[in-house]
């Protein structure tokens, strides 16, 4: 392969010094509009396209962030979304008509289009990667090996893996921190969402049994299950049934909701740990004859688009996903230009918000 137009080539052609040329690209403030023009005509005419890797090594740093993420609906064998999010299969079941709001976007897509906003307005170049099981670790050194500093999400590679390379480049995490207090993260507050939702029930409502169910294990959702029984502990209360959690999978989540059916004890409202459990639970009640908020209220937590749409439209601690991801550039370029600052713990509010599913009248 013919090897491209240089700098060199460039200053040549527009009678200008490399260094003119140089600065036309990474500081454009710094050339007269005349010159510019001629830099940029002359780029143009030889199809020159400026090195992003030279410019890096000029300065130390590469102009990049790397985001390494995870898909809850990937299917690794053609990497497309699998065709539902739950195991009674929601996005095909009669009358929702909400097929891609159920698949798309959800937590992880809404904190992803933070972290791509904030790179953009920042003049961040941005490389995005994720891997399965199999060859995760492998992806995640590559991406840390391209970038100057690297966004994670918890529990996607191992602790040994992300440690090494926090030795290197700048890491921070979203939701909680595999190495605790040793990488900057963000995260939300857990503990007085899941309290505003549950002294809502019990008040606004008159609701006195209350059940927690909650899916995979995380240290957020292990504050949201405590926040629950530390509001009930106040209210003079115990849960109506001993809290599931962690649940795990999609189908672990249906099967409780099937047996609560099944032996008759309903309670008068089920907090969800996060909206993807609750609209498992909307799916099984449904199909058990069961309506909410009729019979049954239920609540969840993230505020994703799909709340808004499914009927009865979801209650739900709607958190700052957007938020979360710019918090995570920031932090990063932040690191970079002071290495020597203490790790940062980023906890950003969130927001309760009553629709249907509860027993209210949506605003």
């Amino acid at each position: 392969m013919a090897k491209g137009p240089t700098v060199y080539h460039v200053a040549e052609r527009a009678g200008v010094s490399i260094a003119t040329v140089s600065f036309t690209f990474r500081q454009p403030e710094k050339v007269k509009a005349s010159t510019r023009e001629l830099v940029l005509a002359a780029a143009e005419a030889l199809g020159y396209v400026p090195s992003a890797s030279a410019r890096g090594l000029a300065r130390g740093r590469t102009g990049a962030l790397g985001l390494f993420a995870y898909d809850y609906l990937l299917d690794p064998a053609n990497g497309r979304r699998e065709e539902g999010i739950s195991a009674s299969n929601p996005a095909s079941a009669e009358g929702l008509g909400n097929e891609d709001l159920r698949l798309f976007p959800l937590y992880v897509d809404e904190v992803q289009r933070g972290v791509e906003l904030e790179c953009w307005r920042r003049g961040q170049a941005l490389l995005v990667g994720g891997g399965n099981p199999e060859n995760n670790e492998a992806v995640l050194s590559d991406i840390a090996g391209r970038v100057d500093g690297l966004a994670v999400f918890p529990r996607s590679v191992p602790s040994e893996a992300l440690a090494r390379i926090a030795r290197r480049i700048p890491v921070v995490e979203v939701s909680e921190s595999d190495l605790n207090q040793e990488l900057d993260h963000v995260t939300v507050d857990n503990t007085s969402g899941i309290r505003a939702m549950t002294k809502h029930l019990l008040t606004e409502h008159g609701y006195t049994r209350l059940m927690f169910l909650g899916g995979m294990p995380s240290s957020d959702n292990e504050e949201r299950l405590q926040s629950f029984l530390g509001t009930l502990h106040e209210a003079g209360l115990e849960p109506a049934r001993e809290p599931n959690y962690p649940c795990g999978s999609d189908e672990s989540v249906a099967e409780v909701i099937r047996n609560v059916c099944k032996d008759g004890g309903l309670p008068d409202a089920i907090v969800c740990a996060t909206d993807q459990d609750a609209l498992v639970v909307l799916d099984t009640l449904a199909a058990a004859g069961v309506s909410v908020p009729k019979d049954v209220s239920v609540t969840g937590f993230d505020g994703i688009a799909a709340g808004r749409v499914v009927r009865p439209s979801l209650s739900t601690v709607r958190q700052p996903m957007e938020q979360m991801g710019r918090t995570m550039v920031q932090l990063l370029l932040d690191r970079l230009d002071h290495p020597e600052k203490a790790p940062s713990a980023v906890r950003l509010p969130v927001r309760l918000v009553v629709r249907e599913s509860c027993g209210c009248q949506p605003g």
